[in-house]
Protein backbone atom coordinates (compact mmCIF):
# COMPACT_ATOMS: atom_id res chain seq x y z
CA UNK A 1 0.00 0.00 0.00
CA UNK A 2 1.19 3.33 -1.08
CA UNK A 3 1.65 5.60 2.00
CA UNK A 4 -0.38 8.91 1.50
CA UNK A 5 1.52 12.25 3.66
CA UNK A 6 -1.87 14.93 4.51
CA UNK A 7 -1.24 18.25 5.12
CA UNK A 8 -3.75 19.23 8.17
CA UNK A 9 -3.96 23.43 8.19
CA UNK A 10 -5.41 24.41 4.76
CA UNK A 11 -5.86 20.80 3.15
CA UNK A 12 -7.63 18.74 5.78
CA UNK A 13 -9.69 21.94 7.53
CA UNK A 14 -9.93 25.38 6.57
CA UNK A 15 -8.20 27.09 9.21
CA UNK A 16 -6.46 30.12 7.50
CA UNK A 17 -10.23 31.19 5.91
CA UNK A 18 -11.45 30.02 9.72
CA UNK A 19 -8.95 32.65 11.39
CA UNK A 20 -9.66 35.52 9.05
CA UNK A 21 -13.27 35.56 9.25
CA UNK A 22 -13.09 34.78 13.18
CA UNK A 23 -10.05 36.32 14.28
CA UNK A 24 -8.89 38.84 12.01
CA UNK A 25 -11.81 40.72 10.53
CA UNK A 26 -13.31 41.25 14.29
CA UNK A 27 -10.29 42.42 15.38
CA UNK A 28 -9.50 44.55 12.32
CA UNK A 29 -13.19 45.85 10.69
CA UNK A 30 -11.13 48.07 8.17
CA UNK A 31 -9.35 44.88 6.36
CA UNK A 32 -11.21 44.74 3.12
CA UNK A 33 -9.11 41.50 2.64
CA UNK A 34 -11.25 38.30 1.34
CA UNK A 35 -9.73 34.49 2.01
CA UNK A 36 -9.71 34.43 -2.08
CA UNK A 37 -7.43 37.48 -1.79
CA UNK A 38 -4.95 35.83 -0.03
CA UNK A 39 -2.02 35.24 -2.44
CA UNK A 40 0.57 34.99 -0.45
CA UNK A 41 0.98 32.75 2.79
CA UNK A 42 2.00 34.19 4.95
CA UNK A 43 -0.23 36.97 4.18
CA UNK A 44 0.97 40.06 6.58
CA UNK A 45 2.33 41.89 3.47
CA UNK A 46 -1.05 41.96 2.35
CA UNK A 47 -2.93 42.83 5.90
CA UNK A 48 -0.28 45.72 6.01
CA UNK A 49 1.29 44.36 9.72
CA UNK A 50 4.70 42.54 10.89
CA UNK A 51 4.78 38.91 10.14
CA UNK A 52 4.93 38.93 14.11
CA UNK A 53 1.66 40.05 14.02
CA UNK A 54 0.13 37.84 11.73
CA UNK A 55 1.88 34.72 13.62
CA UNK A 56 0.01 35.61 17.22
CA UNK A 57 -3.17 36.22 15.62
CA UNK A 58 -3.21 32.94 14.10
CA UNK A 59 -1.24 31.09 16.77
CA UNK A 60 -4.26 32.21 19.92
CA UNK A 61 -6.80 30.79 16.61
CA UNK A 62 -5.21 27.84 16.33
CA UNK A 63 -5.69 27.43 19.93
CA UNK A 64 -9.26 28.73 20.22
CA UNK A 65 -12.33 27.55 20.09
CA UNK A 66 -13.13 28.58 16.98
CA UNK A 67 -9.94 26.25 15.96
CA UNK A 68 -11.71 22.97 18.07
CA UNK A 69 -14.76 22.95 16.04
CA UNK A 70 -13.43 23.58 12.20
CA UNK A 71 -15.41 20.78 10.37
CA UNK A 72 -13.07 18.78 8.54
CA UNK A 73 -12.63 19.05 4.84
CA UNK A 74 -15.68 17.62 3.48
CA UNK A 75 -14.20 16.70 -0.01
CA UNK A 76 -11.36 14.86 1.58
CA UNK A 77 -13.31 13.04 4.49
CA UNK A 78 -15.60 11.66 1.42
CA UNK A 79 -12.28 10.49 -0.41
CA UNK A 80 -11.51 8.97 2.44
CA UNK A 81 -14.90 7.33 3.01
CA UNK A 82 -14.57 5.69 -0.85
CA UNK A 83 -11.11 5.03 -1.09
CA UNK A 84 -9.39 5.33 2.16
CA UNK A 85 -8.91 2.13 2.37
CA UNK A 86 -6.45 1.34 -0.51
CA UNK A 87 -3.89 3.26 1.29
CA UNK A 88 -1.88 4.06 4.47
CA UNK A 89 -2.58 7.68 5.94
CA UNK A 90 -0.17 10.23 7.99
CA UNK A 91 -0.96 13.68 9.18
CA UNK A 92 2.11 15.69 9.07
CA UNK A 93 1.63 19.24 9.95
CA UNK A 94 4.14 22.70 10.77
CA UNK A 95 3.20 24.50 13.27
CA UNK A 96 4.10 25.77 16.57
CA UNK A 97 4.24 22.76 19.13
CA UNK A 98 2.30 25.16 21.46
CA UNK A 99 -0.58 24.04 19.27
CA UNK A 100 0.58 20.35 18.32
CA UNK A 101 -1.60 18.64 20.60
CA UNK A 102 -4.87 20.51 19.80
CA UNK A 103 -3.89 19.93 15.96
CA UNK A 104 -3.73 16.01 16.67
CA UNK A 105 -6.68 15.77 19.00
CA UNK A 106 -8.55 17.33 16.13
CA UNK A 107 -6.61 15.13 13.10
CA UNK A 108 -8.22 12.24 15.01
CA UNK A 109 -11.27 13.20 15.75
CA UNK A 110 -12.40 13.52 12.71
CA UNK A 111 -10.43 11.19 10.22
CA UNK A 112 -8.84 8.40 13.02
CA UNK A 113 -10.80 5.94 10.58
CA UNK A 114 -8.10 6.42 8.22
CA UNK A 115 -5.03 8.54 9.58
CA UNK A 116 -3.28 6.58 12.61
CA UNK A 117 -0.24 8.57 12.54
CA UNK A 118 0.43 12.07 13.38
CA UNK A 119 3.71 14.16 12.91
CA UNK A 120 4.58 17.64 13.42
CA UNK A 121 7.87 19.87 11.97
CA UNK A 122 7.55 22.46 14.37
CA UNK A 123 7.26 25.93 13.18
CA UNK A 124 9.69 28.76 14.67
CA UNK A 125 11.17 26.58 16.89
CA UNK A 126 12.41 28.37 20.02
CA UNK A 127 16.56 27.77 20.90
CA UNK A 128 16.33 25.81 23.19
CA UNK A 129 14.25 22.80 21.63
CA UNK A 130 16.24 20.18 19.73
CA UNK A 131 15.60 20.97 15.74
CA UNK A 132 14.86 17.14 14.64
CA UNK A 133 14.10 18.21 10.87
CA UNK A 134 14.08 21.50 9.67
CA UNK A 135 10.71 20.99 6.90
CA UNK A 136 8.24 18.12 5.94
CA UNK A 137 11.03 17.03 3.20
CA UNK A 138 13.50 16.30 6.25
CA UNK A 139 10.85 14.60 7.80
CA UNK A 140 9.94 12.44 5.07
CA UNK A 141 13.65 11.29 4.42
CA UNK A 142 13.60 10.46 7.70
CA UNK A 143 10.83 8.76 8.28
CA UNK A 144 11.17 6.93 4.77
CA UNK A 145 7.40 5.41 4.62
CA UNK A 146 5.69 8.32 2.30
CA UNK A 147 4.94 7.69 -0.82
CA UNK A 148 2.61 11.16 -1.41
CA UNK A 149 2.73 14.55 0.05
CA UNK A 150 -0.84 16.33 -0.52
CA UNK A 151 0.26 20.23 0.74
CA UNK A 152 -0.63 23.16 0.31
CA UNK A 153 2.51 25.21 0.29
CA UNK A 154 4.54 24.89 -3.26
CA UNK A 155 7.92 24.97 -1.14
CA UNK A 156 6.99 21.59 0.54
CA UNK A 157 5.97 20.14 -2.89
CA UNK A 158 8.97 21.17 -4.47
CA UNK A 159 11.38 19.66 -1.51
CA UNK A 160 9.41 16.72 -1.42
CA UNK A 161 9.89 16.16 -5.30
CA UNK A 162 13.35 16.48 -4.91
CA UNK A 163 13.97 13.14 -2.58
CA UNK A 164 11.11 11.43 -5.04
CA UNK A 165 8.30 11.78 -3.32
CA UNK A 166 5.17 12.28 -5.43
CA UNK A 167 3.81 15.95 -4.51
CA UNK A 168 0.32 17.10 -4.76
CA UNK A 169 -0.24 20.49 -4.43
CA UNK A 170 -4.03 21.26 -3.10
CA UNK A 171 -5.20 24.03 -4.55
CA UNK A 172 -5.43 27.39 -2.30
CA UNK A 173 -5.83 31.10 -3.55
CA UNK A 174 -1.88 31.24 -2.64
CA UNK A 175 -0.69 28.80 -4.75
CA UNK A 176 -0.31 27.94 -8.35
CA UNK A 177 -2.56 25.14 -8.58
CA UNK A 178 -3.92 24.80 -11.53
CA UNK A 179 -6.20 21.48 -10.91
CA UNK A 180 -9.29 21.06 -9.12
CA UNK A 181 -10.08 19.09 -5.74
CA UNK A 182 -11.71 16.32 -7.18
CA UNK A 183 -8.73 16.18 -10.05
CA UNK A 184 -6.66 16.12 -7.56
CA UNK A 185 -8.36 13.16 -5.51
CA UNK A 186 -8.95 11.20 -8.64
CA UNK A 187 -5.08 11.52 -9.40
CA UNK A 188 -4.64 9.77 -6.12
CA UNK A 189 -6.86 6.91 -7.35
CA UNK A 190 -5.14 6.41 -10.40
CA UNK A 191 -1.94 6.04 -8.56
CA UNK A 192 -3.07 2.70 -6.84
CA UNK A 193 -4.66 1.11 -10.05
CA UNK A 194 -0.84 1.71 -11.39
CA UNK A 195 0.35 0.13 -8.20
Amino acid sequence: MLTIAWDVDDVLNNLMEAWLGEAWKPRHPECALSYSEITENPPHRLLGVPEFDYHSSLDAFRLSDGARVLKPNPVIAEWLRAFGGDYHHIALTARPLESASQAAEWTFRHFRTHIRAFAVVPGRLPSDVPGYHRNKSDFIRWFGKVDILIDDSEENIVAAREIGIRGVLYPQPWNRATASIQTVLESLNQLVEAN
